[in-house]
């Protein structure tokens, strides 16, 4: 399932959180137009009512309310940006991802020489950065439910933290035109308790 807002990792979770936020906002702004609006037809002015009303209803509510919403909006996304870039950690585990028509190859720190295809392994409940990169074209890396998405660039190296809540296996896409076929380039993240975890990494599961 690719859905943003059924979230399954605390980067997602505080993405979701985001878009909920926004659309309330966006939500408040929109009434508050349709209520000027009704009000405008509804209104009758009296003299000398015009200079009050241009600056309750045009510069009070019409310019000074969305850019306060605007504005708060602004700060809390920057703040939110700020959380979900990667730090560095004893509990961070590290793998690779590179993007090629049409497939993605994913290796391990952990595991060094070790590489699967279309299916990337990460331990479930603790953080995962993956260094996201591409053999040919602009990719994008994106599993909706873990994490945002980002794009590997040709000759770049481009760090996503990821993190899942529990084990489990969650679709992934690659967000990107590039080229015919890129519909179906897909793959999957398969989060592993511990024990399935030291067991990947031993070579003893695919």
């Amino acid at each position: 399932m690719l859905s943003a807002v059924d979230p399954a990792g605390p980067a997602a979770q505080t993405i979701a959180t985001l878009w909920w936020v926004m659309l309330a906002s966006a939500a408040l702004i929109f009434g508050l137009v349709m209520v000027l609006l009704v009000l405008a037809f509804r209104r009758r002015k009296g003299p000398g009512d015009e200079p009050q009303q241009v600056r309750i209803w045009i510069i009070g509510l019409g310019l000074v309310f969305p850019m306060s919403v605007l504005a708060a909006l602004l700060v809390y996304g920057l703040a939110i940006g700020e959380r979900l870039l990667p730090r560095e950690g004893d509990d961070v585990a590290r793998v690779g991802a590179e993007g090629r028509r049409w497939v993605w190859t994913f290796s391990y720190e952990d595991a060094p020489g070790r590489t699967t295809q279309d299916i990337l392994h990460i331990p479930a409940g603790r953080p995962v950065d993956v260094a996201i990169t591409t053999a040919d074209v602009i990719h994008s890396f994106w599993v909706p439910r873990l994490a945002g998405k980002l794009d590997a660039i040709p000759g770049r190296v481009n760090t996503l933290r990821i993190e899942a809540d529990a084990p489990g296996t969650y679709a992934g896409v690659s967000a990107e035109f590039s080229g015919a076929g890129y519909d179906r380039f897909t793959f999957s993240v398969t989060a592993h308790d511990a024990a399935g975890w030291d067991a990947f990494l031993k070579g003893d599961t695919e």
